[in-house]
């Protein structure tokens, strides 16, 4: 009962800084360029005075033991005492890690990731009675499902649908609940698109919106032919937020500039320009003063577009994020998703990197820590059984 009080308060402040941010979409180069700058002197000097080099973290009452006990704990999403949410994510990188919330930065990322929909609700309100469902991981401690299942328009209504369900279960649940909007990976949601273009899912959504994966050219034509829209794909990460979202009429991803400084460098950490190839992306965002990420190097090659957006936003570009979807395990007919791995790999407290390869009948599992070995892989097994 606590954490539904918190929630409804959190998306009540949500809506409440939803104006703010979708005028900054309108706003001039020159204004963007002097808010951004002005946070970013007001951020780094917070992290000066609250956080010395040799400091952890800015605020004295976290700890890594706090943090993992509160992941231990909780059997659905919380909040700690101070209003923080804790997360924890393996993601690509086989690395395990845990990241904290504070109240204003997850209002500061919902806006992010949803105010360009916001936007054109406000301008041409929906006439039938709105549906959004969620299909990101479903349960915690994965950051993306209290992220995206925000209503953004009056009267909508949310259901989360856990993406790494076994396909036919998420189908199932899809076709009885005919949203009329759809957010999530991209793999389940294309695999829908396909479904739909089989005659085998009777859903018509109005806006796709995609995270958390690639978005895939095969992905794109599938949703585009079933449902006759744009997608709306979005750049995230557990560490800064929403780095970069699409506008759904132009190329690309416009960067959110207003929140994150994105410095694209080659090998050495030395800026590159506009039309040189970069090696790395470090990113600073400016709204997480409790666990800031200063110059953090996020892993992924951007490629900056030139020229204006059609949507007219002077907001700066990226081409979509690059890559192949071959972390995916096949077996004849039957698909394993990445996820499948990696919420037990990722988020268990006693992994700190894994290493996952697949073999004629399964995998090999590498892992660095002290896990309990049949324990975990009891659980692989049957999450692999579900597939």
């Amino acid at each position: 009962m606590a954490y539904e009080r918190l929630r409804a308060a959190h998306l009540h402040a949500v809506q409440a800084a939803m104006e703010d941010h979708i005028a900054r979409l309108d706003w001039p180069r020159e204004r963007i360029d002097r808010y951004r700058d002005q946070r970013l002197r007001m951020l780094l000097g917070y992290a000066r005075e609250r956080s010395p080099f040799h400091a952890l973290v800015t605020d004295s009452e976290l700890s890594r033991e706090r943090a993992e006990r509160v992941l231990a704990q909780q059997e659905w999403y919380s909040y700690t005492p101070d209003n923080y949410q804790v997360f924890s994510s393996g993601g690509s990188s086989g690395v395990r890690g845990v990241y904290v919330w504070d109240w204003q930065f997850f209002v500061s990322v919902a806006c992010l990731a949803w105010r360009t929909q916001a936007r054109a609700e406000r301008r041409n309100p929906p006439l039938v009675p709105t549906l959004l469902a969620v299909l990101e991981a479903g349960t915690p401690p994965h950051a993306s499902t209290p992220l995206f299942d925000v209503p953004t328009a009056a009267g909508m209504e949310t259901i989360v649908i856990a993406a790494g369900a076994p396909f036919d279960e998420v189908l199932a649940k899809v076709a009885a609940a005919r949203p009329t909007h759809l957010v999530g990976y991209p793999s389940v949601i294309g695999r829908l698109a396909r479904a739909a273009l089989a005659c085998e899912l009777d859903c018509d959504p109005v806006r796709v919106s995609t995270n958390s994966e690639p978005l895939l050219d095969e992905d794109r034509r599938a949703i585009a032919e079933a449902w006759g829209g744009p997608v709306h794909n979005l750049w995230g990460s557990t560490e800064v937020g929403v780095q970069a979202i699409g506008c759904g009429l132009g190329e690309g991803l416009h960067i959110c500039e207003d929140e994150v400084v994105l410095e694209r460098v080659d090998e050495d950490g030395a800026p590159v320009g506009p039309d040189e190839p970069a090696r790395r992306t470090l990113a600073t965002g400016l709204a997480n003063r409790t666990f800031p990420f200063i110059r953090y190097d996020l892993g992924d090659e951007v490629t900056l577009l030139p020229g204006p957006c059609d949507c007219g936003s002077v907001f700066a570009r990226v081409a979509d994020i690059g890559g192949r979807r071959d972390d995916d395990f096949r077996y004849g007919s039957i698909t394993v998703p990445a996820i499948t791995f990696r919420h037990l790999l990722g988020t268990d407290p006693h992994v700190t990197e894994y290493q996952v390869t697949q073999t004629a009948t399964g995998a090999d599992i590498l892992s660095v820590g002290r896990p309990d070995v049949d324990t975990l892989t009891a659980a692989v097994v049957a999450a692999l059984r579900r597939c």
